[in-house]
């Protein structure tokens, strides 16, 4: 039976959604893209009794990376990211933090490959390459959970922007229909930014995706 789980914690100016994956019962979580306030996911999960054991981060915008030092100097925990998103969370221009008034940028200590498998906090996660909000941009994929962290990639009924550095609309289009609508129907996804919603519905309703 699975016992993943899947916890959200909403932070920042732009209201970004932070995840937190885990087993049930196991204390290690899996922390998704920690917005702006790296402390308060600290102190938050801390309560509940969390240990962060890694930082994934779906890409490398601002307002998805602002927590990370923070949240990492406190835990000790690696940063995970595709490897084609180094530029971008190593520039102040393309991932917008100097044009958001707060220059930032991350160095992942593990750049993974488009459909690569990691076990972390005892969980099978999947690195799906999904390239067109930022030409590194992915999602992380729990097959056993039927979970799919999307970060700014696909959100309910709509999509990603793309006219920030390095976006393309027709790049998102196809990373949607090519390696997401392959999922199961049943899939859960969790985006960036508001509610959650499945491959389902966005394959018969998103208008962006028909």
């Amino acid at each position: 039976m699975n016992n993943v789980k899947i916890g959200k914690m909403v932070i920042g100016s732009v209201q970004t959604n932070c995840y937190f994956l885990y087993r049930e019962g196991n204390a290690k979580v899996v922390v998704v893209d920690p917005a702006d306030r790296g402390d308060y996911i600290y102190e938050k999960l801390t309560e509940k009794g969390f240990q962060v054991e890694a930082i994934l981060l779906t890409h490398g915008h601002f307002d998805h990376i602002w927590g990370v030092k923070k949240l990492k100097d406190l835990t000790g925990a690696k940063v995970y990211a595709y490897e084609k998103e180094r530029d971008v969370l190593n520039s102040v221009e393309l991932n917008a933090s100097e044009m958001a008034g707060r220059a930032c940028t991350v160095e992942a200590d593990v750049y993974g490959k488009d459909g690569e498998e990691w076990q972390l906090a005892d969980i099978t996660v999947r690195l799906i390459g999904t390239p067109g909000h930022t030409h590194g941009c992915c999602c992380y994929y729990v097959e056993e959970a039927d979970i799919l962290v999307c970060g700014d990639t696909l959100f309910e009924g709509s999509v990603g922007r793309t006219d920030l550095p390095t976006g393309s609309m027709g790049e998102l289009v196809r990373s949607i229909k090519d390696k997401l609508f392959v999922l199961p129907d049943k899939t859960i996804c969790f985006p960036g930014h508001g509610g959650s919603t499945t491959i389902g519905d966005e394959k018969m309703y998103n208008p962006f995706i028909q």
